[in-house]
Parts: C-alpha cells; sequence; structure tokens
C-alpha cells in the first residue's frame, strides 16, 4: 500500500505503549489513512472518521466484536464492515449475529455505492 503512496500505520501488540499512541493520534487526525492492526489492539479504536473496516479473521468472543469495529459508522456517519470469513468461522458469525441481534449480510456486488 505504501508503494502507491497510501499512508499506512500498524500497531502491535509487542510496540511499546507511547510507539502505539503516536501511532493512534496520527490516525485519528487524519495524518495516516490506513491503519492495520492486531486483534489485541481492537478495542478503543474509536475513530470517527473511519469509513470502512475490514476483519480478515473474526473475534474469538462475540463480544469483542463491536469492539473491533469501533465507532465507526455512529452518529449517522456511513461505514462499512466487511468481515472475510471460512466456513470454520460460521459458527461465530451466527453466535455474533445472535449477541448483537443483528443479521450481517453476505457483501453485494454494489460495495462501492456503500461508501
Amino acid at each position: 500500500m505504501r508503494s502507491s503512496d497510501h499512508t499506512v500505520s500498524a500497531t502491535h501488540g509487542n510496540m511499546d505503549q507511547n510507539t502505539r499512541d503516536i501511532i493512534m493520534r496520527e490516525f485519528r487526525s487524519d495524518s495516516s489513512h490506513v491503519n492495520i492492526t492486531t486483534d489485541l489492539l481492537a478495542r478503543d479504536i474509536d475513530v470517527q472518521h473511519v469509513s470502512l473496516v475490514i476483519n480478515y479473521d473474526l473475534p474469538t468472543q462475540p463480544e469483542n466484536y463491536l469492539h473491533r469495529i469501533g465507532r465507526s459508522g455512529w452518529f449517522g456517519r456511513k461505514c462499512v464492515v466487511i468481515n472475510f470469513i471460512t466456513n470454520d468461522d460460521e459458527r461465530m458469525l451466527a453466535d455474533i449475529q445472535r449477541f448483537y441481534n443483528v443479521i450481517i449480510e453476505e457483501l453485494p456486488s454494489n460495495v462501492a455505492d456503500l461508501l
């Protein structure tokens, strides 16, 4: 992504807290447009300008799903959350839907119109 001139930041559990704080401050200020993070840091990311969240894997506990997607799409803003799942993930997806009493739909072909 960087070689295509996208501003990308990344955070993970092996970083010291000061470095993670700096990276998140940059992301919140919109000086970095993409933040890639591990599940360990999937809580408290709440950045209001986020319009797309991609989960490359589902959380291991349904209650962590909302923390992962943060406040994206809140306050009337549009946001799309895409979950990549395998057949092994179908049970967890069903558990998440039950836990939040929602239906997570299959990705439509017109996803660009949703952003």
